[in-house]
């Protein structure tokens, strides 16, 4: 299996980090083959989510290859890392459908950066997501930063931050980190499972609105363009097919 593994199924992309023995540190290559995945499916009109996840029940993705990234010493190539990795990690945020990140395991600083980058995050029962990256006398580089303060506000981020704070997938839902977390007695398989049916229930062109939306909010697109939109992608899935299949379904089951 390649180090960045694809697999589909049901209108499902489903990207695999393979690298257990790393604890799925984001190596260079990691990250291109993330870029290439996610770049090369958002072509298939057909797909309806994505799902990120990891190898292994010890790490959905640890941070940065250390011992690759060690040989970077000037400013001027940290900013190019950087750079490159968010190039990266935009390849996920600006999928045109919904992408969860299944949390096998412990997401820990670029790896922390690498989940809040997908729409959503569930979580198997033991992983939890750290923005560890000061404990390394860093900060955030790759829009980690920029994802969770809009996810959790300033106050709440600048405590992650700043503490180098570990929570479990049940604390990371109460503050809006999260969106589902797994029982104890709950595998993430069956959890996952839980999670996408209503997410496989929708029209892919639909799915497809709803991502523009979330992404014309994430961005910063000003309210009149987003009403724009909104309007755009309405008209589109009015005059779909499966609309007028699914109203007629409705008012033919009316007396």
């Amino acid at each position: 299996m390649a180090i960045v593994g694809t697999a589909l199924e049901d209108g499902v992309l489903t990207v695999t980090i393979d690298r257990p023995e790393k604890r799925n540190a984001l190596s260079r290559e990691v990250l291109t083959g993330l870029e290439a995945a996610f770049t090369d499916a958002a072509k298939d009109d057909d797909l309806k989510a994505a799902i990120l996840t990891g190898v292994g029940d010890k790490s959905f993705a640890a941070g940065g290859d250390l011992r690759e990234l060690a040989s970077i010493r000037s400013r001027e190539g940290a900013r190019e890392m950087a750079d490159n990795a968010k190039r990266a990690l935009d390849a996920i945020r600006r999928f045109p459908v919904p992408v969860v990140a299944a949390l096998n395991g412990d997401a820990l600083g670029g790896g922390a950066e690498l989940a809040v980058a997908c729409d959503f995050r569930v979580f198997a029962c033991h992983a939890r997501i750290g923005f560890v990256q000061g404990r390394l006398n860093i900060s955030t580089a790759w829009g980690g930063g920029v994802d969770l303060m809009r996810l959790v506000g300033p106050a709440v981020g600048l405590r992650l931050l700043s503490r180098s704070e570990l929570i479990d997938g049940r604390d990371a839902v109460a503050i809006g980190l999260g969106d589902a977390a797994a029982a104890p007695d709950q595998t993430l398989g069956d959890l996952m499972t839980a999670f996408m049916t209503p997410i496989k229930s929708q029209a892919p062109q639909v799915l497809r609105a709803f991502k523009a939306m979330a992404m014309a909010a994430r961005f910063g697109l000003p309210r009149v363009e987003m009403l724009d939109l909104e309007t755009e992608t309405f008209s589109g899935t009015w005059v779909h097919d499966d609309h007028w299949s699914a109203a007629e379904a409705v008012l033919g089951g009316r007396k």
